[in-house]
């Protein structure tokens, strides 16, 4: 990709949530995660890419004691459309008995996301959690039951780009949530 068709991606892209609309939404959603598992000693699992940015923001803001890790899985890649799911580095801790908090940057579709989960289940966790930035409103959910445990901000469904979320392998490390101008 061109520095130029980068640039213009952000330049006219409509900007759906601002840097501090974001902030505000994780600090609710840190206040809520600690209410709820501020006693478990829970393993978080940071999904790669996506979710970096979102565990750098709300980690920090956890104030009690837990361990981090991170996994790979994606559908994706730098591509725009998903594909199968493709393990790049499984959970390598024993889950057996923890309370396991998954964060990431997006609930779209879901599939990825609820093969994590469903993995955690199968190696023991007590229970799979998740915590997303961003729910997608739409009724394309891998399970109509679908949901997020944890939820920052619900947007429409349009091509999304920031916050962990990217346009073509770019545009992650923006905090604001951009939608693709048309998209």
């Amino acid at each position: 990709m061109k520095r130029e068709e980068i640039l213009k991606v952000i330049n006219e892209a409509d900007c759906l949530h601002s840097d501090a609309e974001v902030a505000t939404a994780l600090d609710r959603m840190a206040a809520t995660i600690s209410e709820r598992l501020g006693e478990a000693d829970p393993l978080v699992y940071v999904v790669l890419n996506g979710g970096i940015i979102a565990a750098g923001q709300l980690l920090p803001r956890l104030r009690f004691p837990l361990t981090v890790s991170y996994l790979h899985a994606t559908r994706y890649g730098d591509a725009t459309s998903g594909g199968r799911l493709d393990w790049k580095v499984k959970p390598q801790d024993d889950l057996r008995g923890r309370t396991v908090l998954i964060i990431d940057d997006i609930l779209d579709e879901g599939n990825t996301l609820d093969a994590i989960l469903q993995y955690c289940r199968e190696q023991g966790a007590k229970e799979a959690l998740c915590a997303v930035v961003i729910n997608k409103k739409h009724n394309r959910k891998a399970r109509p039951d679908l949901k997020a445990d944890f939820v920052g901000i619900e947007v429409e469904d349009r091509f999304l780009f920031g916050c962990g979320m990217d346009y073509k392998g770019y545009w992650r490390n923006t905090l604001a949530i951009y939608a693709v101008k048309g998209l």
